[in-house]
């Protein structure tokens, strides 16, 4: 568990969109109910969380030079930002 502003620091998130705790689980967990609050009769695999610490890199692929300085790594919300500024 971590204070807004240890969370917003520590995984990039706009201060004014989060609450006054996060709380995150590991890897193998995620948050819910009670198993009984929840139908899985209809899965045919596991249930998946998304938007989890370990769904966070994803690989970018451009097929030519960006045009931007070399700096920090790139995340996956710069996409957009280098589709229509860095091509």
């Amino acid at each position: 568990m971590s204070d807004r502003d240890d969370a917003c620091c520590r995984f990039e998130l706009p201060p004014d969109r989060v609450g006054d705790l996060v709380v995150t689980a590991d890897r193998d967990h995620v948050f819910g109910t009670r198993p009984a609050d929840h139908d899985l009769s209809g899965l045919h695999g596991p249930l998946r969380s998304h938007g989890g610490l370990a769904e966070r890199r994803v690989p970018l692929l451009f097929n030519r030079p960006l045009q931007i300085e070399p700096g920090g790594p790139l995340r996956n919300f710069d996409a957009f930002w280098v589709a229509l500024n860095a091509l």
